[in-house]
């Protein structure tokens, strides 16, 4: 992405003159030669540099207190620019919000080599110390300047689907290293016109061209994939799946990483702001997102049609399959107290007509029948309850036997009710994300 600078200067030839020591095919120069354009320039632009004259009538310390206070958020550099050479005046300046002054006239080999070293300096502060890609700030900088440029530009919203799972099952110093290699592969696969950012730690935004838009995601997903494999122990991969550890987690079992993107062009949508654009990329990445495998899903020209879409109901529905008779009655009980549509069920039999539930609690059963693991297998192999969070609880204090069932969660008996209803919480939100 190029960096923008800003001179407001009222004097054609001087702000002329500094535009051709500056600009170049990574640093894009505007001039404003009036303090209200300059103020909407900035509010639409979030320039990195803004170099500042006393050609106004102005107090050049007046002026550089407005501009700061408008770019509290931002904070770009202020460089003042004055004919005036006198010692106070350079201190009230530099008090006033300017980080640089500089006496006219100036020699334009230092000219160039001073605002050069201010803007390597405003991009190297916001860079990740982790990935050395630029941060959200910076990123959702970007993101403005490009709305505001009259060009065809298409967004990659990508991300790395249970980090923090892989994260807590090894170790922070691994999850950098896969961050770091993604970030690579991501970088490696631009030009010089494309633009790579982060929005949080394992969400990257990509700024191209929509001609090649797909085919970067289609790119991403596919080599992502290709490597992972190389970040998990052998005994995971024989196992197909993480289980995760730690007072708070365990018996938790987490599926690999996968990395999904969502793409959107102005080709279709004109966008207003920023807020509007993330929407419909999280919307989009929303629906993109599959279990266990990369995906990527491309916004197309919109077909109207008169309720065409049927909106997801939020469904709370849990179904509990228990044999002590007592626990189910305090299970089906609180959990309904807790707002939730809990229904029991007796025996291990799989109702007919049922409706897919958000959860389902299982006892394991003893470990001679081991009826709740079959019933758990089985569930998970019916389309109908695929998608269902299953918590199974038990006896069999065997944690990988339980989970290679297809169980999100073992929960060893005799267990905390408050765990239960945390754990709960837990997915429903997951499942109706």
């Amino acid at each position: 992405m190029q960096s923008v600078t800003l001179i407001i200067d009222k004097r054609l030839e001087m702000s002329t003159k500094y535009k051709k020591l500056l600009e170049t095919n990574t640093n894009n120069v505007i001039i404003s030669k009036d303090l209200i354009t300059a103020l909407k320039i900035i509010q639409d632009k979030e320039p990195d540099l803004i170099i500042i004259s006393d050609s106004f009538d102005n107090d050049l310390s007046d002026f550089c207190k407005q501009v700061r206070a408008l770019t509290y958020n931002m904070r770009p550099i202020i460089v003042a620019m004055s004919k005036s050479a006198d010692f106070n005046d350079r201190i009230q300046v530099l008090n006033s919000g300017a980080d640089d002054f500089l006496s006219e006239p100036v020699n334009a080999e230092e000219f160039k080599v001073r605002m050069k070293a201010h803007l390597r300096r405003e991009y190297e502060s916001n860079l990740d110390a982790k990935q050395f890609l630029p941060n959200k700030n910076y990123t959702m900088r970007a993101i403005k300047r490009t709305l505001s440029e009259d060009k065809n530009w298409a967004m990659l919203y990508i991300s790395i689907e249970n980090f923090d799972s892989y994260k807590q099952a090894y170790t922070e110093l691994a999850s950098d290293k896969l961050l770091q290699t993604y970030s690579a592969i991501i970088q490696a696969s631009l030009d010089e016109n494309d633009y790579v950012g982060q929005l949080e730690e394992n969400i990257f935004l990509i700024i191209t061209n929509p001609l090649k838009s797909e085919r970067l995601a289609s790119f991403l997903t596919f080599v992502f994939d290709s490597v992972t494999h190389k970040f998990y122990a052998e005994h995971d991969l024989d196992r197909g799946y993480m289980i995760l550890q730690g007072d708070e987690f365990a018996g938790r079992r987490a599926n690999f990483v996968h990395s999904t993107i969502s793409v959107v062009s102005n080709e279709f949508c004109t966008y207003k702001d920023t807020a509007q654009l993330l929407n419909t990329l999280i919307h989009i990445h929303d629906m993109a997102d599959i279990p266990n495998k990369s995906n990527f899903l491309i916004e197309r020209p919109k077909i109207s049609g008169e309720n065409a879409i049927e909106e997801k109901l939020y469904n709370n529905k849990i179904l509990i399959f228990e044999t002590d008779e007592a626990l189910s009655t305090l299970l089906h009980t609180i959990l309904n107290l807790q707002g939730y549509e809990a229904e029991i069920v007796k025996d291990f039999k799989i109702p007919e007509n049922q409706n897919t539930p958000a959860i389902i609690i299982v006892d394991a059963g003893d470990l001679e029948k081991k009826n709740g693991l079959n019933l758990c297998y089985t569930l998970k192999q019916n389309n109908n309850f695929k998608s269902s969070k299953i918590i199974v609880t038990s006896i069999i204090h065997d944690k990988e036997l339980i989970l290679n069932t297809g169980a999100d969660l073992y929960l060893p008996k005799p267990y905390e009710i408050p765990n239960l209803i945390k754990w709960t919480d837990i997915f429903i939100k997951e499942f109706n994300k």
